[in-house]
Parts: structure tokens; sequence; C-alpha cells
């Protein structure tokens, strides 16, 4: 009867979101709901992570739609939308709200500046720039000390989107666009933040305490016009810690089985890791 009446909620909503320029499937609501259901106020980030194991990594999935709307996919994961779905379940659980139409405005707040969908540019493309916004609303905390060992700074240069337009369905479709894109850019670069540094990602007492399991874990690069490389969520386990992504490598949502240390060893672009942790 539960499973039921879940069912019927989701068809409901299918019926009555269409007019809110949002994007989903059956699939997504039911899933979503359940998790909500299923979840309380204790529910942790890595819990409600480790529910999407197994989802197949699919890039691009909010480019689906000629103009901007807010889209669900719990089906196909990248590892910005996993971070954004997991943490929006949260803020949900968090406040005691269980309905679809809760998770939605919970995943806009998210997404988009200031909580407000205005448009392409209005979603927060650079991971700093979502840091930045979502630290401001007191939705998260930009965890930058102590230091050690968060003994490096990461002095921010992002101009990729801008300089690249025709890698992006809506800025290739409408180059009016990029004026205000590349204005984003320019108030991100020249920021300064704190960040541990690849070779202190270590299996010790300062890193365990310094890294939470479920804290997002965004990996800095010093890839030429790029922020951040990479995101999941913090896993710790007996031999160090470990990263919960949704990989392109793996093809899926999954569980790094080698060390977070190891796996930025192997990346030769990427320098350290940013620590956010959601706000309880």
């Amino acid at each position: 009867m539960k499973r039921l009446l879940i069912y019927i909620i989701g068809i409901m909503l299918v019926q009555g979101m269409k007019a809110q320029s949002t994007t989903y499937q059956l699939a997504d609501s039911v899933k979503i709901c359940q998790l909500l259901q299923q979840a309380n106020r204790e529910t942790s980030v890595l819990w409600l992570a480790r529910q999407f194991l197994g989802v197949p990594y699919v890039a691009h999935t909010l480019e689906v739609n000629d103009d901007e709307r807010l889209v669900v996919n719990t089906r196909q994961l990248d590892c910005t939308t996993l971070v954004e779905t997991v943490t929006a379940l949260k803020l949900c659980v968090q406040a005691g709200k269980h309905s679809f139409a809760d998770y939605l405005d919970a995943l806009r707040l998210l997404r988009y500046r200031q909580g407000r969908m205005a448009g392409y540019p209005s979603r927060l493309h650079y991971f700093t720039d979502w840091i930045r916004d979502k630290s401001d609303m007191q939705l998260v905390t930009d965890v930058q000390q102590p230091n050690p060992p968060f003994s490096a700074v990461q002095t921010v240069r992002v101009d990729y989107m801008s300089t690249h337009p025709t890698a992006y369905k809506a800025l290739k479709a409408d180059a009016s666009l990029v004026p205000e894109i590349r204005a984003q850019e320019h108030s991100l670069t020249g920021m300064k933040v704190r960040y541990i540094p690849k070779r202190a990602v270590r299996n010790n007492a300062l890193l365990r305490k310094a890294v939470k399991d479920g804290d997002i874990l965004a990996i800095t690069c010093n890839k030429k016009g790029l922020d951040i490389a990479h995101l999941g969520f913090a896993v710790w386990r007996s031999d160090g810690l470990h990263l919960l992504n949704a990989s392109m490598i793996h093809k899926k949502v999954v569980e790094e089985p080698m060390t977070l240390y190891q796996y930025l060893q192997k990346h030769k672009t990427h320098t350290g890791i940013r620590v956010v942790r959601v706000k309880n």
C-alpha cells in the first residue's frame, strides 16, 4: 500500500510539475520519494550517497532541453549531479521534509545562484562559485582550517567556458550568454582558497580529524581555465580515505577501491582537495 501511494504521488507530481519548468521521469520521483520515506533527520550524507552505487555515469544530463529547466535524473549521474542529488536529499531530511516537491525546492536551491533559476547563466557552473554561493546561503561550510593539513593555497583562474563556448550546448546556441558567463569568471578569478595538497592526503590522525565521512571533496587542479577537476564524497576505511563518486573510468557510481592518495597520484593535473561540509 505504501509503495502504491508513492507511485500515485509520483504520477500526480508528473502532471503537476510540468508547468514549473522541471524535467524528470516517473522513476526519478519514485526513487526520491522512497529515499525520503526511508530517511530521517539522523540519516547521514554517506548513507544517502550509497543508495546510488551502481548508477551509470552519464555526462551532460542537464543539457537535454533548449531552455533552462530543473532537471532531475537519478538514473544517470555525473560527479556534480551526484553531489547535488545527495545534498538536496540531505537538506530535505534535516528539515523533516518528505515530498518530491520539497526535493525539487532543495535541488533548485543548490543548483542555482541564491536558489533562483533565471536562465542558463543562473546555474552555478564552476564549483568554486557553487561553494561560495552555498556558503553565503549557510547551507554548507567551506572547510579551510586547520593548517596543516590545509597548507596549500589555490589562486582561482577560470575562463574555460567563455573561451570554449562551442563546447557548451547553451552557449553554442546563444552567443549572447557568453558575456555574462565571462563576468562570472572574472568575479571568481583571483580568489584565494586553502586546500589540502595531495601529498598530505594520508591515513593519519590529522587528516581523520579534518575530513569527515560524507564531506564533499572537490579535487583541485592546475588545468588551464579550470578550478576543480572532480567531485565526490569522503569515505574513511581502515587503509585511509576513499572517494565515493560518479566515475567516468568505472562508468558508474562507485566507492573507489584505491585510496584517495593513490587516486590523486595517478592524475598529474590534480593538486589536492577542498573540503565542503553540509551544515546540520
